[in-house]
C-alpha cells in the first residue's frame, strides 16, 4: 500500500482497508476525519495522546506582549471582552510549557466554552465577585492564584498588572482529577476540495484587528495585531497551520468592569458560519453545537466534513460586524 495513504488514513484505516479489501478512495473520508484513540484529539497527533486538559487565561493588550507559552498551546482562543479589547485562552493537553502568561481574569464566555472540555482545570487571575458562583458551580477544576497560589509567580521585569505568569505543570498538580482530552469536534486530515488562495485574512475587533498571513517556508498562518507581527516570549512569531474564524452572536450580558463597560456573552452554541484558513487557502464553513456541553462540528459548503491540518488550532471567535455589547 503506498506510504501517503498510510500516513492519511492511519494504522486503523489501513488495517480496515487489508482486511476488507476496500480502495482508498471508499475509506479516506471518514477515516481521515474521525479522531483515533492514537491521534491527540486537539492536534491530530500522536503526542500527549490521554493527557489532561488545562486552559489559561492570558491578558492580549499592548503591555502584556510578548505573551508566554502560547505557542504550545493545543487550542489558542481569541475572545472579545469589556470595551472591545481581546484576551486569549490558551488551552494545554499534548504539551505544557514551562510558564504561561501574563495570567489574567476570568470571564462569563469561559465557563460556556470550557464545557465542552468536560472537566478541565482552569488558570486564571481574578474574577468579578458576581462570576464567582457561577465558577464555583462550573464543571472544572479552580486552580487560580486566588485558589492556589503556589504555581504563580511575579515577573519583576514587567510592570504588574501584566507580570503575573503561571507554571501549567504546578497547576495540573493541584488539580490531578482533571479530565483527559476528549474528542471536541475538531477534524484532522487532508485538505477538502474548495476553498480560495488567499494570502492573507483579517479579522476586526472594535478596538483590534486580527491578521493573520500565510508563510509557505513556515507552512503556518502567522499572526499580527493591528499591523504588528505578534511575537511569542521564546522567540518567533505566532501562529499556527490551522485558523478558524466562527462568526458568533455576542450579546451583553450581566457582568461589567469596574469603568461600566460590559463584558460581552459569545454565543457559541446553536449554528453559524466561519473561515477556515489551512494551507494557504480560506474554506467557508458552517459550524454547529447545539448545546454547552457538545463540540462544534464544522462542515464545508457542500456538506462535507471540514479537515484540519494537524497542529495547533487557533479559535478566533468574532462578531461578523464587530460592535460593543
Amino acid at each position: 500500500m503506498n506510504r501517503t495513504v498510510l500516513a492519511t488514513v492511519g494504522l486503523v484505516g489501513a488495517a480496515t482497508m487489508l482486511a476488507t479489501g476496500q480502495s482508498a478512495a471508499q475509506v479516506m473520508p471518514n477515516e481521515a476525519a474521525a479522531p483515533t484513540p492514537q491521534t491527540h484529539p486537539f492536534t491530530g497527533m500522536t503526542r500527549g495522546v490521554g493527557n489532561p486538559v488545562l486552559a489559561v487565561k492570558v491578558d492580549n493588550t499592548t503591555k502584556a506582549h510578548p505573551q508566554a507559552g502560547l505557542k504550545k498551546a493545543d487550542i489558542v482562543y481569541v475572545e472579545q471582552v469589556e470595551g472591545g479589547l481581546t484576551r486569549i485562552m490558551g488551552v494545554f493537553s499534548s504539551q505544557l510549557p514551562s510558564r504561561v502568561g501574563p495570567v489574567r481574569s476570568a470571564r462569563i464566555s469561559d465557563l460556556h466554552i470550557l464545557r465542552q472540555y468536560g472537566r478541565p482545570a482552569f488558570g486564571y487571575s481574578g474574577a468579578q465577585s458576581k462570576l464567582k458562583p457561577e465558577i464555583a458551580k462550573a464543571p472544572l477544576y479552580d486552580v487560580s492564584q486566588e485558589k492556589v497560589p503556589g504555581p504563580y509567580a511575579r515577573d519583576q521585569h514587567r510592570p504588574a498588572p501584566y507580570n503575573l505568569f503561571g507554571s501549567p505543570e504546578k497547576m495540573l498538580r493541584e488539580a490531578p482529577k482533571a479530565g483527559k482530552a476528549k474528542d471536541i469536534g475538531f477534524r484532522f486530515g487532508a485538505e477538502p476540495a474548495g476553498g480560495r488562495k488567499r494570502s492573507s485574512f483579517s479579522v476586526k475587533y472594535p478596538t483590534a484587528t486580527f491578521s493573520f498571513h500565510w508563510s509557505g517556508k513556515a507552512k503556518k498562518w502567522l499572526a499580527a495585531i493591528d499591523g504588528k507581527p505578534d511575537m511569542a516570549a521564546e522567540g518567533g512569531q505566532l501562529g499556527a497551520p490551522t485558523v478558524v474564524v466562527q462568526w458568533c452572536r455576542m450579546t451583553r450580558s450581566k457582568y461589567h468592569d469596574s469603568n461600566g463597560n460590559y463584558t460581552p456573552l459569545i454565543h457559541t452554541t446553536g449554528t453559524g458560519t466561519g473561515v477556515v484558513l489551512r494551507d494557504g487557502k480560506a474554506h467557508d464553513v458552517k459550524w454547529s453545537r447545539p448545546t454547552d456541553s457538545a463540540g462544534t462540528s464544522f462542515t464545508t459548503t457542500t456538506g462535507k466534513p471540514m479537515t484540519f491540518h494537524r497542529g495547533q488550532v487557533w479559535m478566533v471567535l468574532a462578531a461578523k460586524k464587530p460592535s460593543v455589547p
